[in-house]
């Protein structure tokens, strides 16, 4: 059981806000899915999604997160709801399914927003008023992209999500430094795949100098020591940081003026901006989520970073 407590204050005293949740599901659905890009990061694209003749199912929620990863959204109203392998169920589905949800995406959001589908962080919500400790333990052990999300409902007005477990699927290209490895003390980088017009993570990884590398790491540990409801999620071309939403993505360049680039979920505005180091990428194309770019090219670069990245954390 969640043990949040909401309280409202004044001058006078302060008093609890009861909590409760919906007493009937597709009132909890309605209202996730009319702001569900706010709450969750995902752009809706459909509801009740049915699976067809063969598998005569309905999907609750449908929609793509804001890296392009296809998500499912089961809603449940009882603890004892089998809402897991439901949703499990219906991820095995859309994984054998991927020409449809395409049509359903380009019909929804465009061609561009098709094309650019990350099919390995397609994943699954579970939203509900309580979990219980076998749910818990069941996703721990499956090796799928799950996350339980926990939702309370106070006064009139106020919805609260908590995160309560995050689960990633364990992936070959796990952003780390496993493509460079250290014989005698010297790295070894696997050949970087030349063939593609646009180098990937993974690519940029195997091509970086030492010196890069231990920024980048160094970079990615601070990130992760935030707080341990962190999901680092690699994709094509950067890896995100995400609690319930993205807070930081990043990426590095490992020639021509190398450096890690960060993205942060922070509005520029508020960040006196340092030519070189921080710019303001509100109307500028770029990879991942957030509007503040900052780049580390020497460890002094990312020592003036640390206060960034804590207050974007904070303030997903």
């Amino acid at each position: 059981m969640s043990d949040i407590k909401l309280f409202r204050y004044d001058d006078t005293g302060a008093s609890e806000l009861s909590g409760k949740s919906v007493a009937i599901e597709k009132k909890l659905q309605t209202l996730i899915e009319s702001q569900m890009e706010c709450f969750l990061g995902v752009r809706f694209l459909a509801t009740e999604y049915g699976t067809g003749a063969k598998h005569r199912g309905r999907v609750d929620s449908l929609g793509l997160d804001e890296n392009g990863c296809p998500v499912i959204v089961e809603y449940k109203r009882h603890s004892n709801e089998n809402v897991i392998n439901q949703g499990l169920f219906y991820l095995d589905w859309l994984l054998d399914h991927k020409a449809d949800f395409r049509l359903l995406v380009m019909e929804r959001l465009g061609k561009e927003a098709a094309e650019k589908i990350e099919w390995g962080g397609t994943r699954l919500l579970c939203i509900a008023a309580d979990f219980t400790r076998y749910d818990e333990h069941a996703v721990a052990q499956i090796n799928r992209n799950i996350e339980l999300i926990r939702y309370k409902l106070f006064g009139a007005d106020l919805l609260l999500l908590e995160l309560v477990i995050a689960v990633t699927a364990a992936e070959v290209s796990a952003v780390d430094t496993g493509n460079v490895k250290n014989t005698g003390g010297k790295p070894v980088k696997t050949p970087a795949a030349s063939t593609l017009a646009m180098k990937t993570h993974i690519d940029q990884l195997a091509t970086a100098s030492a010196d890069l590398l231990a920024l980048y790491e160094e970079t990615r540990g601070f990130i992760l020591a935030q707080g341990d409801d962190i999901i680092e999620k690699p994709l094509k071309l950067y890896v995100a940081f995400r609690r319930i939403k993205n807070f930081v993505c990043a990426t590095l360049i490992s020639k021509e003026d190398p450096h890690v680039r960060l993205w942060l979920k922070l509005d520029p505005s508020t960040v006196v901006l340092e030519k070189g180091f921080t710019r303001d990428v509100r109307e500028v194309g770029h990879w991942g989520t957030g509007d503040l770019e900052v780049v580390l090219r020497i460890p002094a670069d990312f020592i003036k970073a640390k206060a960034l990245i804590e207050r974007a954390y904070l303030e997903s």
